[in-house]
């Protein structure tokens, strides 16, 4: 009897100390994700927006984007949105683009925000952070500038404090 205990204790000492170096094992030989670099193609994704319309960042080539990740919980995202509603009205017809992604939080917060501001640039949420896993995102609000070839040229950590600075921002990609 208590041979058949020791077996089995041993068995599935066995096992535990095979499931954690597996898990160990995976873990340091995995591939890093590819976070963003400047002068490299952006990752292409496909996202939603509020109005049910898919946005492809390839879609977009021949036009400089301004990708915004940002959170209704964060104070310096919601400073900076009306910054950006601002300076879209007069950048979008000179071929620059704002996408406003939202990370992970639900369709009615993000829509009562977006009221809140009238808010007019695509809205899209990235409902299982995919994209802002993609980018590396963190902290929140974080600016990716995309020209018009799709190559990353400029990355804004933290809250643009002012309109010129989303002005000087979207210059810097206008074609």
């Amino acid at each position: 009897m208590k041979k058949q205990r020791l077996v089995i204790r041993t068995i599935i000492l066995i096992i535990l100390l095979s499931a954690v170096g597996y898990t160990l094992y995976a873990n340091f030989t995995k591939d890093d994700i590819q976070k963003v670099e400047l002068g490299k193609k952006a990752p292409d994704f496909v996202l939603t927006d509020l109005n049910g319309e898919k946005h492809r960042l390839s879609d977009y080539e021949g036009q400089g984007v301004f990708l915004n990740f940002w959170a209704t919980w964060c104070p310096p995202c919601e400073r900076e949105m009306p910054y950006m509603n601002s300076v879209y009205e007069i950048y979008k017809d000179k071929g620059v683009q704002i996408i406003a992604v939202n990370v992970m939080e639900s369709d009615i917060a993000v829509q009562e925000f977006s009221k809140r501001y009238d808010l007019q640039f695509p809205i899209a949420i990235d409902k299982d952070g995919q994209v802002m896993n993609a980018y590396g995102v963190n902290p929140l609000p974080i600016t990716f500038l995309i020209d018009k070839e799709g190559m990353v040229v400029d990355i804004h950590k933290g809250e643009l404090l002012k309109e010129s600075d989303v002005a000087n921002l979207l210059e810097k990609i206008k074609p």
